[in-house]
């Protein structure tokens, strides 16, 4: 596979933001070459919950029914449990955008997006691409210099580049562009055991003192477990012994013991992911901008990383078509053009980080006193309709999609993602 030495859009990182970005822009015509460095999609990621807002989304762009093929399973509800007793639960079918949340495997819907560009002669994808660095000219981005995976090096001139590499991303290194990044006071251990049939669909947040789990059904049949650590706590619960953080977890969800000791084996079958946020006052120099976690890292609380990214891929595809239309010869799309889009997707980044620092403060709580104020006051907003209200604003903020991203995907593309 060629890579163009020249492009309308560099898209680096093939990731739900990057492969959906290509997608999009390609079907209204734009250049766009999506580079990612792993060879294929099958690995492990653990975001894989879509919020309904993205769902709603996604359906009206035309990534319904090939979802729905490969199939997902709808979330109904989460409850929270304190020391074994639930204090909160929400419905997700209360929620005015009448669409329920849903878990489906990132690999299967980064799949769907790039097929919904197959055919398309001005889609290039390039797997096992990696960033190297940015070409730059008297300060204004130019394009990137990637690795090939035979080793060679190619340069791809770009009127933007669009850096959708994720939470460690190199492009968000070699921009320049000043990023504070906070270490949260915990990080987390997650892994997989298969989900029995009377299970259900709801998600659970086990809690007790500052300990806590949350327990994740995911297609199509397994349960995600998420445990919280102190930061750099990883030795410490090593050094325990993997019996005893078993048997910990088991004492936070008795439901989950069986489960437990019957597939949870070595620390091998666990996967540590480092928890911290990203803060950036500026995501855009001329020629290049910042998207999903590369340029606003959240927390797992809410599972709201993947929806940023989803939502902040299609309120950019009408920035970078309106800005491409009016550029001049040889021009790249200036910082400015992005002022409006990074406002608007900073109010929502904001508003979700605002609720995961409370929510995180609040499940650290160890002492008497602290956990008798957050039982009562999760049992308080349990009793309160309102809750739907409050909650809407954060996990289903409204975006704008543009009518020239509606409608379906190409007959092409469609039965490629069937195949």
């Amino acid at each position: 596979m060629t890579i163009p030495n020249e492009t309308d859009v560099l898209v680096v990182g093939g990731g739900p933001a990057g492969a959906l970005l290509g997608t999009l822009l390609a079907r209204r015509g734009v250049d766009v070459v999506v580079v990612e460095k792993q060879t294929d999609l099958e690995r492990s990621f653990r975001g894989e919950n879509i919020a309904a807002r993205s769902v709603h989304t996604l359906n009206q762009l035309g990534f319904g029914p090939a979802m729905r093929r490969h199939g997902f399973l709808e979330l109904t509800a989460v409850s929270v449990y304190e020391d074994g007793r639930r204090v909160l639960r929400i419905d997700y079918s209360r929620f005015p955008i009448r669409t329920l949340p849903i878990d489906i495997p990132q690999p299967a819907l980064i799949g769907i997006f790039n097929d919904g560009a197959d055919g398309l002669p001005n889609h290039t994808l390039a797997m096992g691409t990696a960033f190297q660095s940015l070409i730059e000219e008297g300060g204004t981005v130019r394009g990137a210099v990637l690795k090939q995976q035979d080793g060679t090096a190619v340069s791809v001139r770009a009127k933007v580049v669009v850096g959708a590499d994720g939470r460690f991303s190199k492009v968000r290194r070699a921009s320049g562009l000043a990023a504070d990044i906070q270490p949260m006071a915990r990080d987390f251990l997650s892994f997989k055991v298969p989900r029995p049939g009377h299970w259900g669909d709801e998600a659970r947040l086990m809690v007790s003192g500052d300990k806590h789990i949350v327990v994740l059904p995911t297609w199509p049949d397994m349960l995600r477990i998420g445990h919280n650590l102190p930061k750099r706590g990883l030795g410490d619960l090593r050094r325990a012994g993997f019996e005893a953080f078993r048997d910990g977890i088991a004492a936070l969800d008795a439901d989950l013991a069986p489960l437990l000791y019957e597939h949870l084996h070595s620390w091998d079958d666990t996967g540590f992911l480092e928890i911290f946020t990203a803060e950036m006052p500026e995501w855009t120099r001329d020629g290049l901008i910042l998207i999903g976690d590369a340029s606003h890292t959240c927390t797992p609380i809410l599972g709201q990383g993947v929806n940023l990214a989803i939502q902040d891929a299609v309120c950019l595809v009408p920035v970078i078509a309106a800005s491409l239309a009016k550029l001049p010869a040889g021009g790249v799309i200036p910082a400015g053009e992005f002022a409006e889009f990074q406002a608007f997707r900073r109010k929502h980044k904001q508003l979700v980080t605002r609720y995961q620092r409370m929510q995180e403060a609040s499940l650290a709580q160890h002492t008497p006193r602290g956990t008798r104020l957050r039982r009562t006051r999760n049992r308080v907003l349990n009793a309160l309709p309102v809750k739907y209200r409050l909650l809407d604003r954060v996990i289903n903020f409204a975006h704008p999609i543009a009518p020239e991203d509606l409608g379906a995907i190409s007959d092409t593309a469609l039965a490629a993602s069937a195949a």
